[in-house]
């Protein structure tokens, strides 16, 4: 059985999901309350998990302390694992990613995984970018990479 909780950010309401092991999903899906997996309420991995994205989204917080609990392939977790030594406020491009896993020619399959990511912002797959430094595809849209982006980079300074 999974809980979540729905989660007012500047980037609109969240759903924190955690399954009893760890925070398992991070989304904006307004769905979650029909399916019958899933109790609304609040737990205190929850709670942590909102007051760190507060924490974050205010300046006060560059990593999370959460345990996770992600379900995806060994690729998968690879990646998500290269993508949250990507440090606060800067960016890799995909053939980093693809080089620091051990498989330098996986950029597609990278990109697959990043996009996968159950956990965005606390997995930072935001944090990648096109080989010129453009922006590219983002589960939350351009516009939600583009704000979490700013935002680090102004509190980096």
């Amino acid at each position: 059985m999974r809980t979540a909780l729905y989660h007012h950010t500047p980037l609109g309401m969240l759903v924190i999901e955690e399954d009893g092991a760890g925070i398992c999903r991070l989304s904006r899906e307004a769905a979650v309350s029909v399916r019958p997996d899933v109790f609304i309420g609040a737990t205190p991995l929850l709670d942590a998990a909102a007051r760190q994205l507060d924490e974050y989204f205010a300046g006060k917080r560059k990593t999370f302390d959460l345990p996770l609990s992600l379900e995806g392939t060994p690729f998968q977790k690879s990646v998500w694992r290269a993508l949250s030594d990507i440090p606060y406020g800067e960016t890799r491009a995909y053939v980093d990613i693809a080089e620091a896993i051990g498989k330098p020619k996986a950029c597609r399959a990278v990109g697959m995984a990043n996009h996968a990511n159950p956990v965005m912002i606390v997995v930072p797959c935001h944090r990648v970018v096109g080989k010129d430094g453009s922006l590219t595809g983002y589960g939350g849209g351009l516009p939600m990479k583009q704000f979490l982006l700013d935002l680090e980079r102004k509190g980096k300074r």
